[in-house]
């Protein structure tokens, strides 16, 4: 049993209420394996469609150590959303003794690795997103939807 990304699943909620399926892969595992899909965005209380938003001057680690926050395009923290959501997450893997996620690459909450750098611009940053890095912290493996 893994938790996923929602929208790799063909679920409608990624930040502007489209999904992000972009090839069956994530469909194919469904045949061997329980998957249980989460939007850690909409998990701590951010509605969809929702403003583009990006974490600012660090990463997910940054922001749980309160080091950085997470603003939409608009200039509106929804730091406290991002927190919400990853704790919800970890709360649904603790609950089904789930030890893995695959995660939306690039995402400001599922993205590992590599994160937009908080300019609205598409240039990306080294980091993990603010669920990840709280996966990360409690044991969880993470896996990028690109290495499905």
């Amino acid at each position: 049993m893994k938790l996923i990304s929602a929208c790799l699943l063909g679920i409608k909620c990624a930040w502007d209420g489209k999904d992000n399926y972009k090839s069956n892969k994530a469909i194919e595992l469904l045949r061997s394996e329980t998957l249980i899909p989460v939007c850690p965005e909409q998990l701590g209380g951010l509605k969809t469609p929702r403003i583009a938003q990006e974490i600012q001057g660090g990463s997910g680690e940054d922001v749980l150590n309160r080091k950085c926050k997470v603003l939409n395009r608009n200039g509106e923290d929804v730091t406290q959303e991002f927190i919400r959501g990853a704790e919800e997450t970890l709360r649904t893997a603790k609950l089904f003794h789930i030890k893995e996620f695959i995660g939306k690459s690039k995402s400001p909450s599922c993205g590992c690795g590599q994160i937009y750098d908080g300019t609205f611009s598409g240039k990306l940053i080294s980091g993990d997103g603010v669920t990840v890095a709280l996966l990360k912290r409690n044991g969880i493996r993470i896996i990028n939807e690109e290495d499905l």
